[in-house]
């Protein structure tokens, strides 16, 4: 059964990009250590914000990047390597268009999807996909070319409160994530929809 060590979560550095749907992996990994007491320091050999601490039973690093998305691979690459943590000893946590708000699923490997955060992860982990994701649903703005302003843009009033419940419901099941209890996780998370 493997262990979560390192728990990364994907956004854009900057308050312009704060509250934009491409910073909902920051928003977890920020709700997760605040929720756990784990303080986030900037440390520079690793391109991000990095914390260490005790989630469940289990001592867990976290990790904002703090370059910009689709160089989110640098800082997952450096810490990885430093601590010698392997790819599916990694949770990266990032928003998803194929899901609606108010959703989140967890799935184990698999392409980037379009996502330039997890396209520049894959490349920096020697092209290995064994990672697990945390798939947290933004919804679809229905046509392709709206995509890159629809990621960029803040998520209207009603579907903020429901990204941000699928968050609460994520931190509920983290420790179990972390404990490799991902069945479980799967059949009790998968079946959460927050109201929109």
């Amino acid at each position: 059964m493997t262990r979560i060590k390192l728990i990364v979560g994907l956004g854009n550095p900057g308050p312009q990009y704060a509250n934009t749907r491409h910073n909902a992996g920051e928003w977890y990994v920020n709700a997760l250590a605040q929720s756990y007491s784990i303080p986030l320091q900037l440390e520079t050999k690793f391109f991000g914000h990095v914390g260490r601490g005790m989630i469940g039973n289990s001592d867990c690093r976290l990790l904002i990047p703090n370059t910009f998305m689709n160089l989110s691979g640098k800082a997952v690459g450096a810490l990885a390597t430093f601590y010698k943590i392997l790819p599916d000893e990694i949770l990266v946590a990032h928003d998803e268009l194929d899901i609606d708000p108010g959703t989140v699923k967890l799935k184990q490997s698999g392409g980037h999807g379009g996502h330039n955060g997890l396209r520049d992860i894959i490349s920096s982990l020697a092209n290995c996909r064994d990672f697990y994701r945390l798939r947290i649903g933004i919804g679809h703005p229905g046509n392709k070319n709206q995509v890159t302003n629809y990621v960029l843009g803040s998520a209207p009033k009603n579907e903020q409160r429901a990204i941000e419940e699928s968050i609460d419901e994520a931190l509920r099941h983290t420790g179990d994530i972390i404990n490799g209890e991902h069945d479980k996780v799967m059949q009790s998370m998968h079946g959460f929809k927050a109201p929109v």
